[in-house]
């Protein structure tokens, strides 16, 4: 059976996730005790269920201690078991919960601050359910929703269950220091020492997927030597990846705006790991 466990910080998207996963064919439940796992999937088996996909949350985080070796336990069964933990900066879990007024699922069950009555503020919820989830976000792929609309988290998550099947996806993701390393990133590299299309007028407008640009980075030495490198680094180190069983790795290139440099550097990698590897393209600024 293929099993998705999605799970992570509250706000993070978790809810956008498991529809994406419903909508791609997954039976789903939400907020299922970590405990019940295998009795589910014992029942999806005795109905002839050969998908599964269920939301894990710190609601149920007195039983998440057990979930690592229950995962373990599915896996020498046979089952193709994958889990997805979503999070997000902070400021950003902030800003969800005040635009929807909810309150945080932890906020009756934290101690305010020592010396502090009433119940805890809602960093202090979130610094609390990231020590209670950290054990879990460890054994997944991590997925940093920070500045994502709906529509492009449910646009990843497809992209991420389409390729379920396969030893290990090579990610490359475009991104601007200027917005914060992306959360999920295994391995990050600054392209900001390049030369910057942003001041060419002309280049402006356009992006590094876009051919003035190409043309304009294609005639840099230093643009192809930096490229050279990163290619040669992430393929000398791609099998010891491979051997640790992962599911996914995330290489993130970062330039000043994530318009241009990162996104062609990150289009001409793809481009290359294609020919061998499983690869999904990701450009965090681009709409």
């Amino acid at each position: 059976m293929r099993i998705i466990l999605i799970t992570g910080i509250s706000g993070s998207g978790k809810s956008v996730g498991l529809n994406a996963l419903e909508d791609a064919g997954y039976f789903c439940v939400d907020n299922l005790p970590p405990k019940l796992l295998r009795h589910l999937v014992e029942i999806r088996l005795e109905e002839n269920g050969d998908t599964l996909a269920v939301a894990m949350d710190a609601r149920s985080a007195d039983s998440l201690a057990g979930l690592p070796d229950d995962i373990s336990l599915l896996k020498e069964e046979g089952h193709d078991v994958k889990v997805l933990f979503l999070t997000a900066k902070t400021e950003s879990l902030i800003t969800r919960f005040s635009e929807t007024r909810r309150s945080h699922p932890l906020s009756h069950r934290v101690r305010p601050e020592l010396g502090r009555a009433g119940q805890p503020t809602l960093t202090e919820c979130i610094l609390r359910e990231r020590e209670m989830m950290s054990a879990i976000e460890g054994i997944g792929h991590v997925i940093d929703t920070s500045g994502l609309s709906a529509n492009k988290l449910r646009a990843w998550i497809k992209d991420l269950v389409e390729t379920e099947r396969t030893p290990l996806t090579l990610l490359f993701e475009s991104f601007a220091f200027k917005f914060g390393v992306p959360l999920d990133a295994d391995l990050v590299f600054d392209v900001r020492v390049l030369p910057n299309p942003f001041y060419d007028t002309t280049l402006r407008p356009y992006t590094g997927r876009d051919e003035p640009v190409i043309a304009f980075l294609d005639a840099q030495a230093h643009v192809a030597e930096l490229l050279a490198d990163i290619r040669n680094f992430v393929g000398k180190w791609l099998p010891a990846f491979k051997n640790d069983n992962r599911s996914y790795l995330t290489v993130a290139i970062g330039c000043t705006g994530g318009q241009h440099r990162s996104v062609y550097m990150v289009e001409q990698l793809a481009r290359h790991f294609r020919a061998s590897e499983r690869v999904l393209l990701r450009h965090r600024e681009l709409s």
